[in-house]
Formats: C-alpha cells, structure tokens, sequence
C-alpha cells in the first residue's frame, strides 16, 4: 500500500478579527500593533457612573475639551504594544544596569568634588518627584483617556515614568547613600529654587482635562527638564569630570528622544482635526509653557550660575519652534 501525504492550504474568509477588518478592509493583514490598539475601548453598555462625578459615564469623551471625530487617529508611531514596548525597554534596562553596575564598582559618582555632588543631589535627583508626579499625571490620562490608541500608549508612559524616578533615586544612592536622597526630599519641600517648580507641579497633578495633562506634561515640561538636566548639565559636566554623570543618565537622553516620537504625533494629529483643537492646544501648551519656564528659572541659576538664564532660553527657543511646527502658536491660543 502506498500511502501520499501531501499539504493543502486553507483560505482564511478575512485576515483578522472583524473590528479590525471593517477599518482595514477583511482582505488586508493587520500588523499586531493594530490588533492590540483598534477598537479596545469599550463605549456601550456602561453599567454606572462614577459616583465621584456623576456628570459623567464611566468612559467619556467630554473629559477634555479638545475633540475627534476618531480618538483612533492618535496613533503611537512606535507602534509598542504589550509585546514590543517590553522587549524594549528590557533591552535598554540590561544596557541601564550596566552603566549603574560600572559606575558602582568604581564608585565614579561616589568620587565626585563635594560641590559637584551637593549640586547632583539639590537638583538632578530632586527629579525623581517631579517624575513621580508625572507617573501620576499619565496615569491619569490612561483612567480618563478616551481610545485604547491613547490610554495603552498612556500606561507604558505612566510605568516609564515610575521606572525614571527609580533610576534617579538610585543615582541618589550612588552619589551619596540615603543621606543624598534625604536632602534632595528635602530640597524639593524647602529649597526656595525649587518651590516655584513644585507649586506648578502640584497645579497640573490637579488639573481635570485629562489632553490638557498629556501636553503640559509630556510635551512642555519634559521639553524643558530633559534637555535643560541631561544635556545642558551633561555636556557642562563632561568637560570637568568625564562621562560619569553621562553614564549615569544615558536611558534619559535615548528615552526622552524616543518619546518625543510618540507625543508629537499625537498632539500634531488632534491639532489638525479642527481650527478649535488648535486653539484650546495652543493654549494648553503656551500657558504651561510660559508657567514652566518662568518657574524653573532659579533651578536654572542654580545649575549653572550667571548663564543660567541664558542655557534656559537655549532650551526654551527650540520647544517654541517645535510648538510651530506642530501647528500651535501663541496667536492661535483659546
């Protein structure tokens, strides 16, 4: 008896699941980022409203003034879903663990003048609260955020950000033990330049426009802080002390490039959906701006001296041409 084995092939009726082939079209394949971000955010069948504002449904478009006809189009061009957002950043955790390992085992920040690790510590390592509240602020635009496009994009931002204050308490650490992150808590609650930036900060955290957050924080501030702290003091430190303090803040500088990507895609996209998203962004992003730049002014001052001011401003110039091209201007403010 001879017996043939041989393969046939099935046709698939359509390439994906059915939400994403009436957006795609049943006969085109989706790529996983889209399986993992169309449609996920549920819009009927709400079973209460929250007792804490009852004004609302559970899941509501109205929690922010800016509007879309499609809260899909805010589209991540990363495009992380669960799979690819972790395999990133383990890779970049080894890379980070290294760097932290090394400078431990030489103990390169340990070793640092006095005067040059008193600054570190009243200053970069005071980071880790802003980036805490910046947890919080992500978070918050996940919970409220309407489109799973926006809200999942949200929670990797809200579990980066927790990550970043970790990284900066442990430099904390490297600089000078428990002591260092004791004085730059306590820096944060009483250091006069500092008390600007924290009464800001404190705003925002409140704040209930859930876009409003999004722009604030992840486009204004961080615009201002990670080139200001990881670059500017960066390129000021190298000169005098070697590449310890660029070791120490390497996941900042590619992180921060990294998600600048993501932010302005979605802050270019609803801009452009109506000349009344333009307005209220430009608003969102100008006040902010204006609230921001004047309150770090004294941390400014404090990281390098006379010049300060103008290092600001140096930070400041490009995030305003940066706002331009996103479509936003003072002029267009609501």
């Amino acid at each position: 008896m001879q017996i043939d084995i041989r393969t046939d092939s099935v046709k698939p009726i359509r390439q994906t699941f059915a939400n994403i082939a009436r957006r795609l079209g049943g006969d085109k394949p989706a790529t996983r980022y889209q399986e993992a971000m169309y449609d996920l955010q549920p819009d009927t069948s709400f079973h209460y409203r929250p007792l804490w504002q009852p004004q609302y449904e559970l899941y509501d478009k109205r929690r922010t003034a800016v509007v879309m006809v499609d809260w899909y189009a805010l589209k991540d061009p990363r495009q992380f879903y669960y799979g690819t957002y972790v395999n990133t950043r383990a890779r970049q955790q080894e890379s980070m663990e290294k760097n932290l390992e090394f400078l431990e085992q030489r103990a390169l920040l340990a070793n640092l003048p006095a005067d040059v690790k008193d600054l570190l510590t009243t200053t970069v390592v005071v980071l880790r609260h802003t980036e805490w509240a910046a947890n919080m602020n992500n978070a918050s635009i996940t919970a409220y955020g309407y489109g799973s496009a926006i809200t999942e994009a949200g929670m990797f931002h809200t579990m980066d950000r927790l990550a970043l204050a970790q990284y900066l308490t442990r430099i904390g650490l490297l600089i000078g033990g428990k002591p260092a992150v004791d004085a730059a808590k306590t820096a944060w609650l009483e250091d006069a330049a500092w008390q600007p930036t924290r009464h800001a900060v404190e705003d925002l955290i409140v704040r209930q426009d859930w876009f409003e957050l999004f722009v604030a924080q992840n486009l204004v501030f961080d615009a201002l802080v990670y080139p200001l702290f990881f670059q500017k003091l960066d390129a000021q430190l190298s000169l005098a002390h070697g590449a310890a303090y660029a070791l120490a803040t390497d996941f900042m500088q590619t992180w921060h490039a990294e998600t600048t990507r993501w932010v302005d895609a979605v802050v270019k996209t609803a801009a452009q959906e109506s000349s009344a998203n333009t307005a209220r962004i430009s608003g969102f992003a100008f006040g902010w701006l204006d609230r921001f730049a004047a309150a770090l002014g004294p941390v400014a001052n404090r990281l390098f001296g006379a010049d300060g001011a103008d290092v600001l401003a140096a930070v400041t110039a490009p995030l305003e041409k940066r706002l331009a091209t996103l479509g936003l201007s003072r002029e267009g403010e609501a």
